[in-house]
């Protein structure tokens, strides 16, 4: 009787731990914990994503990780690698995108690996014709450390160090990227397009708020800053709302020969119709 009676309980207790909602279940840690490092180079960011495997006392190099065959570069899936930008990974030009890191050891030295295989070890097996690059690295000892991970040292504004450490042994492949054309790239962009902000506000006014001396004022702005066949339309917008036709229509005059070989010129026919319509009007 007494043993039925355990077994009840014991039978109870599985019927209410299988029911259980996802949350309430046990969460152990796990061997391999997920981590993930971000840096800004310059105008580049660039993060890994990766599971960091423990040494407990095993013998890593040659062993658990042979030499002379890809590894994964950490546990579980491979280590993954994005660039917000073009970059340079130890000489080579690897366009921005996300990549799968594969290391080749070997007792004499080490190659890292950017596979464009995102699935490698989890769905596929390396392949190495899905290789981008494939760059030599250089090695390190380093004091011991337990778990692997993944750091950038000596960051400038063009160049990091892409550094792999575990148990007794440092990897790193440089990086470079392009700092200085990227930002005058930005520079020359922000200097051509610095008329839009004001021209917005001015659309804003003349659109949503109905202030037509607020909308003319912004227009003028953008106008001084750089003459464009959308801020000369927006200034001849609020002109006519004000009710005067006269220099209303001069500016769309002006908006249509800045516009006219334009392909964005996306109100050419309000602009033509207001030069009909406005044409007799004072």
């Amino acid at each position: 009787m007494m043993m039925k009676t355990v077994f009840g309980y014991v039978c109870a207790a599985l019927v209410v731990l299988a029911s259980a909602p996802a949350a309430a279940q046990l969460k152990l840690p796990v061997p391999s914990p997920a981590a993930k490092v971000s840096q800004e180079v310059g105008l580049t960011d660039i993060s890994i994503e990766y599971s960091s495997p423990a040494v407990k006392g095993r013998k890593i190099w040659g062993d658990l990780v042979p030499w002379d065959k890809p590894w994964r570069t950490g546990a579980n899936q491979a280590s993954k690698i994005t660039f917000s930008r073009d970059v340079t990974f130890g000489g080579k030009p690897v366009p921005a995108g996300t990549y799968s890191i594969v290391t080749l050891p070997t007792p004499k030295g080490w190659t890292m690996v950017l596979s464009k295989e995102l699935g490698l070890w989890s769905s596929k097996p390396y392949d190495a014709k899905d290789d981008v690059v494939r760059v030599p690295a250089t090695t390190a000892a380093i004091p011991h450390r337990e778990r692997l991970l993944f750091l950038f040292s000596n960051t400038t504004d063009n160049d990091t160090s892409l550094d792999m450490e575990w148990e007794k042994l440092r990897v790193s492949v440089p990086i470079k990227v392009d700092t200085g054309p990227q930002t005058q790239a930005n520079i020359k962009s922000a200097i051509d397009n610095a008329w839009r902000a004001p021209n917005a506000a001015a659309r804003y006014e003349l659109e949503t708020t109905k202030n037509y001396d607020a909308a003319l004022k912004y227009a003028e702005l953008s106008i001084a800053i750089q003459p464009t066949w959308y801020n000369h339309w927006t200034k001849a917008e609020a002109l006519a709302q004000k009710g005067n036709y006269a220099e209303a229509r001069k500016f769309a005059q002006m908006s249509w020969d800045l516009g006219e070989k334009n392909p964005g010129f996306f109100y050419k026919d309000e602009v033509s119709k207001a030069l009909t319509d406005w044409k007799n009007k004072k």
